[in-house]
């Protein structure tokens, strides 16, 4: 688990705590499995995930955990770092489609 959020991390929490989004709870850092997400919201089944370039190596095995949780009744939705970053607003939109549906 990491304890040291990246920049897009921190500014999706703060866009995401306090029942901000939808009034859904969402917690960071959440383990699933073997697994640790970004962000998850119990209520919703949903796992939202921020990626950095870092990502782009771990194709394959970002894949088989996006499987096992789906498996597991979780919607996942992705976004890049930089997104995150330069359209907060488009993001928490997305999200909130997303969340809905």
């Amino acid at each position: 688990m990491r304890w040291e959020p990246t920049e897009a991390e921190e500014a999706l929490w703060e866009l995401l705590r306090r029942r901000a989004v939808g009034g859904w709870k969402f917690r960071r850092q959440q383990k699933i499995g073997n697994y640790v997400v970004d962000f998850f919201s119990p209520e919703r089944k949903l796992v939202i995930e921020v990626d950095g370039r870092a990502h782009m190596k771990t194709v394959r095995q970002d894949a088989y955990r996006q499987s096992f949780l789906r498996k597991c009744g979780y919607r996942v939705i992705r976004f890049w770092n930089d997104e995150v970053i330069s359209n907060p607003a488009g993001v928490i939109e997305r999200i909130t489609k997303f969340g809905s549906s």
